[in-house]
């Protein structure tokens, strides 16, 4: 008889936010019930709602690049909380600073600049409650895109680098589609087919499903001359 799985040490909820349905991510440590909000892109009232649902508290804000559908409700948050801002890296400083003439232009007034408390690189690990996640940077959608992998759970949250059936957007200013591939096949598939990811918009996958089907950067397409 096997024993039984010893229970993970993080828990997730995905909560869309803003006209774009950017996947705002809630993780948190399941000792403490300290909590992330991974990419607050907007409708800061609804996350904090979904804490207190939750019985969370919320000790860090990360951002996986500077986009305003992924960050322009973080200097909202910050305001209200306190807590510190991780994250991206600090290639993509020059988009944080865009925030808010993208939020004038797309309907958020609401949505401002913020600098991070703490910026990130390839290699950094953040913590949460008693268990902490590692930091991949990921270039290619933006020059300072980073992942965030939690390695015992098999989960990370990819932002706009992969999506199930896609790949992030290279058309941008300083995006790099030859990074954006390589950051994917690179950097995430050794990471194991098991790991199951968030997306920036859509439902999730895992890396394994995406490696077989996915039409940009599936083994047998990479592999085709």
């Amino acid at each position: 008889m096997n024993a039984p799985a010893p229970p993970l040490p993080i828990r997730a909820m995905i909560a869309p936010v803003t006209p774009l349905q950017q996947n705002c991510t809630i993780v948190w440590c399941a000792k403490t019930n300290k909590a992330a909000i991974i990419d607050p892109g907007g409708e800061v009232p609804k996350l904090m709602e979904a804490l207190e649902k939750q019985g969370l508290t919320l000790e860090k804000i990360w951002i996986t690049h500077g986009h305003l559908d992924h960050a322009g409700g973080t200097a909202a948050l910050k305001a209200l909380t306190g807590v510190p801002i991780e994250g991206p890296h600090p290639d993509d400083q020059f988009w944080i600073d865009d925030i808010g003439a993208s939020g004038a232009k797309w309907g958020m007034p609401e949505a401002q600049s913020f600098t991070p408390d703490r910026w990130l690189k390839d290699g950094d690990r953040v913590s949460l409650g008693e268990t902490e996640f590692e930091v991949i940077h990921c270039p290619g959608h933006t020059p300072g895109h980073v992942v965030f992998f939690h390695r015992q759970a098999r989960f990370a949250q990819v932002g706009d680098v992969l999506f199930q059936g896609s790949i992030g957007r290279t058309d941008f200013p300083r995006g790099n589609y030859k990074d954006l591939i390589d950051a994917i096949t690179g950097k995430l598939w050794p990471l194991g087919d098991d790991v199951q990811f968030v997306p920036g918009h859509g439902p999730m996958s895992t890396f394994g499903q995406e490696r077989k089907t996915n039409p940009f950067v599936a083994d047998d397409v990479l592999a085709d001359p």
